[in-house]
């Protein structure tokens, strides 16, 4: 298995330090190391958010990613300011709702989301952050979307946890 370097990106009020944050739990469920590094403005909700998650079966040495070997962007500010932080051959995956741009790059697997349409056909645009989740683990094959669902059910609110789950499965069928 491959480890992971992510980058979770978007603003505030996004659910981008949720997502990362669950696969840390997926993470630590599937006897992984784990690092969860949360990075947001003063402005918190509608200001700028970010979040690194490592994921690697070798001691993770510092929280801080430099190179992602995975960006997920939620908005057109993140994709500028952490387009150039992809590995060669890394993984994008954009909300294409929010972001009006395509990368400027051709040497990175892009995967294009119409998160908040689809986010919004299951009930609420506020699980866009759980369809581009889903791409994201469906992809890599980080952890398994067991061990996803366990850290949604364990750590998330039971309320949301059908709807999450509806959103993980619309997401993983764009990785396919």
């Amino acid at each position: 298995m491959a480890s992971q370097e992510i980058l979770f990106a978007g603003f505030g009020g996004q659910g981008i330090l949720s997502m990362g944050k669950f696969l840390a739990y997926a993470g630590m469920d599937a006897g992984l190391n784990v690092s969860w590094l949360p990075s947001y403005g003063p402005e918190m909700r509608g200001g700028t958010a970010n979040c690194s998650v490592i994921l690697t079966e070798d001691p993770v040495g510092s929280p801080i990613v430099n190179e992602a070997t995975t960006l997920v962007v939620m908005n057109r500010p993140s994709l500028d300011k952490f387009e150039e932080a992809i590995k060669a051959n890394g993984l994008l995956i954009i909300d294409s709702d929010l972001v009006n741009r395509l990368p400027e790059r051709n040497d990175i697997e892009v995967i294009s989301i119409p998160a908040q349409s689809i986010a919004e056909e299951i009930g609420s645009k506020t699980i866009a952050n759980m369809v581009l989740l889903g791409a994201l683990v469906a992809k890599t094959g980080i952890v398994s979307m067991e061990d996803l669902l366990k850290a949604l059910k364990e750590h998330g609110k039971e309320k949301f946890y059908e709807a999450n789950k509806k959103a993980l499965e619309k997401g993983a069928e764009f990785a396919a």
